[in-house]
């Protein structure tokens, strides 16, 4: 039976909403790799590990999480999303059960190879499913594209305090079951989350292309006969753009409002309630269409991807600021459990085991948490900002500037009880830095080719991330000492207190103040490209 215009829009809707949910729900499982802190003392504890070669297992996983970005976006842009997922939760479960096998089995029996290879599935699974989440989501609303992969990315960014709720309820101070309900649970939900997520196709979609100056004159007399034939509609046609700020600010995501306005001159039909996400047909006005061509030139951008992604200047401006943020953010995330443990022992002698353990777990939770916040906060903030005539760009300045605290107070605070002050900036900057960042690059190069440009982009953190990761590692092996704790079993100690880890934050303070002025730079950079572009168009405009 045939099915009305209007039908077929609320059977999309659900569609949406339902991927949203589903990403969302795949997202939550995919962030596990963050939790690492809250298991790898206990790891390196039983099976007599080094820092150095625990942060190596740890840096496995990071591993698998960015340099898969590329083949597992070149994967789900071209078989789909649900074959991204399907490999991320085989490899989730193998990686997490192989890591339980090796633990249960103790020191000597599984290799470091070994135990390497399975963080990095964990790390290969969380990425290709969380790259399919993201592009349904980036996909599916393409102008709420902040908020709606800012759903998934505070998800992903939850995922560690999740999983960690649950191991202490149900396992507390078991590292064995905490790992076995990782390989189960990522196994689960990811599979569930599956059978949910899809890419909806709609009429009103547009891609990146390009509009010679030749089309222009057809442009405006279809606008011509659009106006006088459909003026009765005016009244009932919604505008997501109406009252946006146009003013030219270098923020303005003017490729998007351009294909908005085009959708507008050749389709204002009306026939349907607009909703969230969909490139409406709208109404405007001829000197509107004018002033966004001043904004962006007569032609719209194409999509960039593939080999002509990095032979542009924005791709590594991107690139640097990613691999400084995420390199500082990863090497606390991966370490508070070891900032945690150095730390108490120097200031409580008599703290157990258990206590510390307990406080590892507090920290994962803490970061997590905040994680979740800033992801969240910064992709519906910086959805606000655009809208109102602002760059995203600014976010990046915002979370470089609250790592660059977080690593001063991780070089003065001493007293573990304010050690929650560092996880919870770190977390906060952490989920800021990628609440926003799919957003700008599905801006800055089209929504088409989003699967491998983020994982282009995803390479970045690869070597700043394992280059401080085993700095920090080997400063704080060089102040351990191996010796017999309250079982009588070895282990290493370090009860120098923040001296233990303190030059590795150096190294951290550094970058993000490279951050900071890099980030200023980018938004200086863009605003003064804006106004070349709109003093060009605006001459040009006025020339007969």
């Amino acid at each position: 039976m045939h099915r009305s215009k209007a039908e077929i829009d609320r059977a999309q809707r659900i569609t949406r909403i339902m991927s949203v949910v589903a990403g969302t729900c795949i997202s939550l499982s995919c962030g596990t790799n963050y939790g690492f802190s809250a298991w790898a003392p206990q790891f390196a504890e039983k099976l007599h590990l080094s820092a150095t070669q625990t942060n190596l297992i740890g840096n496995f996983g990071n591993l698998g999480m960015y340099a898969m970005g590329i083949p597992g976006g070149m994967l789900i842009d071209s078989r789909g999303p649900r074959w991204g997922v399907a490999m991320g939760s085989i490899c989730l479960g193998l990686g997490y059960f192989l890591l339980k096998r090796a633990y249960d089995a103790g020191p000597g029996e599984y290799g470091m190879v070994t135990m390497c290879l399975a963080s990095l599935l964990t790390g290969v699974g969380s990425c290709t499913s969380f790259s399919a989440a993201i592009k349904v989501c980036a996909t599916n609303w393409p102008k709420h594209r902040g908020t709606a992969t800012g759903l998934p990315l505070g998800a992903f960014g939850l995922s560690a305090f999740f999983y960690t709720a649950w191991a202490a309820a149900l396992f507390p101070h078991d590292a064995s079951g905490y790992l076995g309900l990782l390989g189960f649970g990522t196994t689960i939900m990811t599979a569930v989350g599956m059978l949910f997520l899809s890419i909806v196709s709609t009429e009103a979609e547009t891609k990146y292309t390009s509009v010679p100056r030749k089309r222009e004159e057809s442009l405006d007399r279809a606008f011509s006969r659009n106006l006088s034939t459909n003026s009765s509609n005016r009244s009932r046609v919604s505008s997501p753009t109406r009252g946006r700020n146009v003013s030219g600010r270098s923020g303005v995501n003017t490729p998007e409002l351009i294909r908005e306005e085009i959708a507008s001159l050749l389709d204002v039909s009306g026939s349907s309630s607009p909703m969230p996400g969909d490139i409406d047909a709208a109404y405007h006005s001829s000197s509107e269409l004018s002033r966004n061509r001043s904004l962006s030139g007569p032609e719209l951008k194409r999509d960039i991807t593939g080999w002509a992604l990095v032979r542009t200047v924005k791709f590594w401006q991107f690139f640097l600021m990613l691999a400084l943020l995420a390199g500082v953010g990863l090497m606390t995330i991966n370490n508070i459990g070891n900032n945690a443990n150095a730390l108490w022992h120097h200031f409580d002698s008599g703290a157990t085991k258990k206590f510390i353990q307990s406080r590892q777990m507090l920290h994962v939770s803490i970061l997590s948490i905040f994680s979740f916040l800033g992801r969240l906060a910064s992709g519906i903030g910086s959805d606000f900002l655009l809208h109102r005539g602002f760059s995203r760009m600014w976010t990046l300045v915002v979370s470089s500037g609250v790592f660059l605290i977080a690593q001063v107070f991780a070089l003065t605070i001493g007293d573990p009880n304010y050690l929650f002050m560092i996880s919870s900036l770190s977390g906060l900057a952490y989920g800021m830095l990628f609440g926003v960042y799919p957003a700008l690059i599905a801006d800055a190069f089209g929504p088409s080719g989003m699967g491998i440009n983020w994982g282009c982009m995803t390479l970045a953190p690869v070597l700043s991330a394992n280059a401080f990761n085993l700095i920090y590692g080997s400063i704080l092996d060089a102040h351990s000492t191996l010796e017999y704790d309250e079982d009588g079993h070895l282990e290493r100690i370090c009860d120098e207190g923040i001296a233990c880890y303190h030059n590795a934050y150096w190294v951290t303070l550094a970058a993000s103040v490279c951050a900071v002025g890099w980030s200023l730079w980018c938004v200086a950079r863009e605003e003064a490209q804006a106004r070349r572009e709109r003093t060009k168009w605006e001459r040009d405009e006025h020339e007969p």
